[in-house]
């Protein structure tokens, strides 16, 4: 799963109520929102299917429907094959942020696997209701029936919206399609109440062996962050691998420790009152690199160069 912050808000009694609340209803997607002809023509006939599908699974009812199959099956299977490895720090300042806004989970990217634990901390661990949306390459999920029940069995749909043109390998003529599915990512990041955008700054997996390197940040999560202002919560994950058979079998052989750490809301304050720029964008992502790789050095901190996760 992959790939701005106005003035800090002042936090009303009325946002400080709703943090205790259980019976905030997320928000829902407009259904409105859809692409622009010459944006959908460059797509084929699957890729048209596959998009209203999802578009429609992720609306209303559907969409709250799959977020319990989510948050009962999901979350509940993920942390049968965890429990023993899990490790979770910095959950309040989950708690801290305001129930009315959209939260965007920015983390570091080395397992398919990150959102998923993370996802499943949060469905568990919090009681607030949510909605998660998990944009993606289209390029393998929305191209293939393969992709659509990976999609489902894997995010229960919640792997949405798509974009082609980015990432690795992009598929460049797909490129009109993107401004629509960024336009939509925008709209989830701005209004929705119970919204959570998980989403990837270095844009790819970091497949190098140090788990506290980063790839470069990339500037489509500034934007993001500078057209939509959503709430932003950094977030560093550490101890997964990529090969699920060995992954789960280590939660009763001794496997890694899986470490989540959750930082503070980030400020941008200090970037309102730039132009909507390509120098902006980009140091709004360098800022979220590097409140992620701050989360990264306490874990150094706490687990050293342990290679299996165990406290030194």
């Amino acid at each position: 799963m992959s790939n701005v912050q106005s003035p800090e808000p002042k936090v009303s009694e009325a946002d400080h109520a709703d943090r205790g609340r259980t019976d905030v209803g997320p928000g829902t997607l407009d259904v409105g929102l859809d692409p622009e002809p010459d944006e959908l023509a460059v797509l084929n006939w699957f890729e048209r299917f596959a998009l209203r599908l999802v578009k429609r699974m992720n609306q209303g009812r559907w969409k709250r429907w799959w977020t319990w199959c989510q948050k009962v099956f999901g979350a509940g299977w993920i942390h049968l094959a965890t429990y023993n490895l899990m490790q979770v720090y910095g959950l309040e300042h989950i708690e801290a942020a305001s129930r009315e806004r959209p939260i965007i989970l920015a983390a570091n990217h080395r397992s398919f696997f990150d959102m998923y634990t993370v996802s499943t901390v949060l469905f568990r661990q919090t009681s607030w209701r949510k909605q998660l949306f998990f944009p993606v390459r289209g390029r393998f999920f929305y191209q293939s029936p393969l992709g659509l029940f990976v999609n489902l069995v894997m995010g229960w749909w919640s792997m949405y919206p798509p974009f082609f043109a980015s990432g690795e390998n992009p598929i460049r003529e797909k490129r009109a399609f993107d401004k629509f599915s960024f336009r939509l990512l925008s709209e989830l990041c701005r209004n929705g109440a119970g919204n959570v955008i998980g989403f990837h700054p270095e844009g790819t997996r970091n497949k190098g062996p140090d788990p506290y390197s980063y790839l470069p940040a990339q500037p489509g999560i500034g934007k993001l962050i500078k057209d939509a202002a959503p709430q932003v919560i950094p977030v560093f994950v550490a101890g997964l691998g990529n090969d699920l058979p060995r992954q789960v079998l280590g939660n009763w052989t001794g496997g890694p420790k899986i470490r989540i750490h959750f930082g503070p809301r980030i400020s941008f304050a200090d970037y309102v009152a730039r132009k909507d720029h390509m120098r902006t964008y980009k140091e709004i992502s360098e800022v979220v690199m590097q409140k992620i790789a701050d989360l990264g050095e306490q874990d150094r901190a706490i687990f050293g160069k342990s290679a299996n996760g165990s406290k030194p």
